[in-house]
């Protein structure tokens, strides 16, 4: 009664109390409450007690709900009974509701069925039961109805701490007593008040994998009475979804497949045509519309199949879906969307034709399929190009609305590249361009009238730029005469900018892009100076461009040089960001890697200048100036230097410009090594700079790593061992670095195993760990014959065991990757030789990556691992054969018989050992995940699984077996 009390006080705090603080402390003593064993009895009577007020009653309904989920397992054998009858009598007791209980108490019931098997519950199972009770209390059957509904739900629902195979044999149970249950609902339909509510329960049923003939269903009393409330006057919701449960499972691939069940869509599909009027009827409420939309589209994405071969039933429902396409309301046209793309994949995939047989009759059939479908492509280009037209008071639109508009372009782009891939690119192309003819004619003299129709118009043709030819010469020409003679207001100069760069390729292939270049590039400087996204879209094509015309712009390297000279100098005349201003630099970077290399080393100074200068002129100003400037006037020179040397493809003439400007790089690595943004934008640099230049940097290498390893026994920078790796990648082969990269290893290695001794520092320092076993698995790769032999190796080996299960996903991927590549070294060639001192390490302390790798997938880390995880477990079984199976099996044995039964301990390890003696892997992951399921099913369980394996300790001595 105390704690009764004590419950009731703390609702009462938490929703009543005026104190924040007070009321934080009720909730955390409400959810400690809902953990204990306490909770089942006093959530129970406080649900019978008649003075129990609507927050008591909801708060007690759902921890009772939440108990059968998740805690069935603390209950002895004997209170099932008991529990069974009170979850009864209270549904008996909400019938009428609050709604909110009766749905929490259904739900509580349903779980209990998952539990607890059919033989168990008695009288023939939970079906047969609630048929008996409603039978004998025909008073309550609308909370019985609702535990109806609810039932087939909790087959789904993953929060029931079942086990996998009770979950199973539950859908099995259920499946069986499917014509129990729809006879109860058959037989409820008497009570017309209760309809709409016998068809939401249908509806649920018919979500189970029942597998009842077409030719039954098609006849079924609950079918015709939710196609005859499709034509009523108010329509009904929950027939909508049983019509649509029905559409689904007709299309279903198993049961038969689409022919087993004609008969049940020969009565579904005329009902549902015959509501195509309602579409565009204005009087007609919107939900209705909606619902009637959806119908349609369910039967577009479930039988595109059969509609893709173009019959002229087929060609009913696909004008039917042409009219959903073009209904105003957007919500309702997008419902479309994803048949006009699965029809297009059916049409233009080969898959779709293999039945015809030869590649003349398949080439036939497909153009024969194309040609029909035409006319209804065409038309959807029209019906969706005009919805990403900017609204009229597109200047007030909140941040959402903004966002949802910009997502309602993409969807409508993803629809017109269907298009094209139907029709074309070139005859997409030429109906666009009819409408921007008549957009801009529209114009008169008022150039800033409508140029939302323009801008709408060329956001449309640049959607579909990769499906045009670019030898097209009858309407691209046109098109690029028309774009500068475009008024320069900001939205439409912005997609104006991103068209040109979309057709790059075209201005690179037609016979007149270097007479359009010039005009191209005006447009470009006239977006840089207009606004920030227009000058950001400017810069993008400007990319673009130079990417695909390059060879074409090698003869204007000053006309582009004083564009990036002015973008980098960042004159007020030109607006671009200083992020898109990289675009340039990779623009000009790649025009340059087509000079010959002499040219190339001239361009490739000229384009450094800019950007040497302020940082030479920071370092001047002496040592206090530069350790107090804040990152970003740094990193935003750094990273142009990223892009030049990732972009300009000269190896020599890179590694002379890095060479040069080594002391301003190593005045900043000494004066900012405590700045992790300056060195990482540093060491990307300096990272790009290796990768193109490779062996041609010479003495620069030497410096570069002497610098680094220096600085990171003094700062920990992760990004020092990140360029370390690249380094590894390039120079890891080679003799003549041998020594060097050895001790270059050894010292980063000695000193990050020295920072990482236990878990908290992994969770501490994760990019650290990151970024060292990322280099470790490089070492693996490219040098094993300077690592695996050298000292570090066992540290290295014991310092991954103490970092699993750090929870930072990157670090326990990378601690992952590197134990699941020193399993599988015998697998490479430069590898295989350092097997014999691989295993003299692995084998001692096989049992306890073991131990911890199980732990791992079974609670240590969260869910989403499971198949990360997975892959170190079977490299290291397949690595050790029957060696690993009995460090398996030992570690499997540790976990006690409360958690996880001899069937599903032997289930698992069996598919271990398929795995150890070489057999079939295929299997190895749904018992792997199977098994972490059991392991996880609740909070207790994982508790215990984890007290038995423990992770954490590396030298636990097994004390029992149990």
């Amino acid at each position: 009664m105390e704690l009764q009390n004590t419950v009731k006080e703390a609702l009462n705090a938490l929703y009543h109390h005026p104190d924040d603080t007070v009321r934080m402390q009720a909730d955390r003593f409400l959810q400690d409450f809902q953990r204990t064993l306490d909770a089942w009895q006093v959530a129970d009577n406080l649900l019978h007690d008649a003075t129990s007020n609507l927050e008591t009653l909801i708060f007690c309904s759902q921890t009772l709900r939440s108990k059968v989920q998740r805690d069935f397992e603390e209950l002895p054998s004997e209170a099932f009974r008991p529990l069974r009858d009170s979850l009864n009598t209270l549904l008996k007791k909400f019938h009428k509701g609050p709604p909110k209980v009766r749905t929490q108490i259904s739900i509580a019931v349903a779980a209990l069925a998952v539990h607890v098997p059919a033989e168990d519950w008695g009288d023939g199972g939970i079906v047969k039961w609630l048929r008996d009770e409603m039978n004998s209390h025909p008073e309550f059957i609308p909370g019985f109805l609702e535990l109806l509904t609810v039932l087939p739900e909790e087959v789904f629902n993953y929060k029931i701490a079942a086990r996998p195979e009770r979950r199973r044999q539950f859908e099995k149970e259920l499946t069986s007593q499917m014509e129990v249950a729809l006879s109860i609902l058959t037989a409820c339909l008497n009570i017309s008040e209760l309809k709409e509510q016998v068809l939401e329960a249908f509806a649920s049923w018919l979500r189970l994998k029942h597998g009842i003939p077409g030719s039954v269903l098609c006849s079924h009393p609950l079918v015709l009475t939710a196609l005859s409330s499709l034509n009523s006057e108010l329509l009904s919701e929950a027939s909508v979804n049983v019509i649509s449960e029905l559409i689904h499972y007709t299309a279903a691939g198993n049961f038969g497949g689409v022919s087993a069940h004609l008969p049940l869509i020969q009565v579904i599909v005329p009902q549902v045509m015959s509501l195509k009027t309602q579409l565009s009827d204005s009087s007609k409420d919107e939900e209705d519309v909606k619902a009637i939309a959806r119908l349609f589209a369910d039967m577009g994405d479930s039988y595109v199949e059969l509609i893709a071969t173009g019959s002229d039933d087929s060609m009913l429902i696909v004008h039917a879906l042409l009219e959903v396409a073009s209904h105003p309301e957007y919500d309702i046209a997008s419902m479309t969307f994803n048949f006009w793309h699965s029809l297009q994949l059916n049409l233009t995939k080969r898959e779709s034709y293999i039945s015809y047989g030869n590649d003349a009759s398949i080439e036939v059939e497909r153009k024969r399929r194309l040609q029909v479908f035409r006319p209804a492509y065409e038309s959807l280009v029209s019906l969706v190009s005009f919805r990403v037209q900017y609204p009229e008071d597109y200047q007030d639109l909140s941040y959402e609305d903004l966002k949802e508009f910009k997502q309602t372009r993409y969807a409508v782009a993803d629809v017109l590249t269907d298009a094209a891939s139907v029709l074309g690119g070139d005859a997409t192309l030429k109906i666009l361009y009819m409408k921007l003819f008549e957009a801009v004619s529209g114009h008169g003299n008022d150039e800033h009238k409508e140029w939302r129709s323009a801008e709408a118009t060329l956001f449309c043709i640049r959607a579909i730029s990769n499906y045009v030819s670019v030898v097209e010469s009858e309407v691209m020409p046109q098109i690029m005469a028309l774009l500068p003679k475009l008024p320069h207001q900001p939205q439409l100069l912005q997609t104006v900018c991103l068209t040109t760069g979309a057709y790059s390729k075209w201005l690179d292939s037609a016979s007149c892009g270097s007479s359009l270049l010039p005009s191209v590039l005006d447009i470009l400087m006239n977006g840089m100076g207009t606004s920030e996204d227009c000058a950001a879209a400017a810069a993008l094509a400007f990319r673009h461009i130079c990417d695909d015309c390059r060879k074409k712009l090698c003869g204007c390297l000053d006309g582009l040089f004083h564009i990036y000279n002015k973008t980098v100098n960042g004159e007020d005349s030109f607006k671009v960001p200083a992020e898109d201003s990289l675009h340039l630099v990779e623009a000009l970077s790649m025009v340059i890697t087509e000079l010959p290399p002499d040219d190339a080393k001239r361009a490739l100074e000229a384009l450094c200048l800019p950007v040497i200068y302020p940082l030479q002129e920071a370092i001047n100003q002496g040592p206090e100036i530069l350790s107090k400037r804040p990152s970003r006037q740094l990193t935003i020179h750094i990273d142009r230097f990223a892009y030049i040397f990732r972009y300009v493809n000269h190896p020599q003439a890179v590694a002379d410009a890095i060479q040069r400007l080594w002391p301003i790089f190593k005045a900043i690595f000494d004066l900012r090594a405590w700045d992790m943004r300056t060195m990482e934008s540093l060491c990307r640099a300096c990272k790009y700079a290796v990768r193109t230049s490779g062996r041609f940097m010479g003495l620069t290498i030497g410096a570069m790593l002497e610098e680094i390893q220096s600085l990171y026994m003094q700062h920990h920078q992760p990004c020092f061992l990140y360029l370390s790796s690249e380094v590894i990648k390039i120079f890891g082969s080679d003799p003549s670095c041998a020594d060097y990269l050895k001790n270059l290893i050894e010292a980063l290695f000695q000193h990050t195993t020295r920072l990482l001794t236990n878990i908290q520092e992994f969770t501490a320092r994760p990019d650290i760990a990151d970024d060292c076993f990322l280099l470790a698995s490089r070492c693996m790769r490219y040098c094993p014959q300077l690592f695996i032999p050298s000292s570090v190796f066992p540290s290295l080996v014991d310092c991954s065991m103490i970092g699993i299960t750090v929870q930072h996903r990157e670090a326990s991927n990378s601690i992952l990757h590197f134990l699941a590549d020193i399993f599988d070294l015998a697998n490479s060639a430069v590898g295989e030789p350092f097997v014999p001192i691989r295993d003299s390490i692995i084998i001692p302390r096989g049992g306890t990556i073991t131990r911890i790798l199980i732990a791992s997938l079974t609670g240590a880390l969260p869910k989403s691992r499971v198949e990360v995880v997975s892959y170190p477990l079977l490299a290291l079984t397949r690595a050790y054969g029957m060696q690993a199976l009995g460090w398996e099996k030992e570690c499997v044995s540790l976990i006690p018989s409360t958690a996880v039964t001899d069937v599903e301990r032997a289930r698992f390890l069996e598919a271990l050992s398929d795995a150890a003696s070489g057999g079939d892997t295929s299997r190895l992951n749904v018992f792997i995940e199977e098994f972490s399921d059991v392991c996880r099913r609740n909070r207790a369980v994982q508790e215990i699984v984890q007290d038995a394996l423990r992770p954490l300790e590396l030298n636990l001595v097994r004390v029992s077996s149990s």
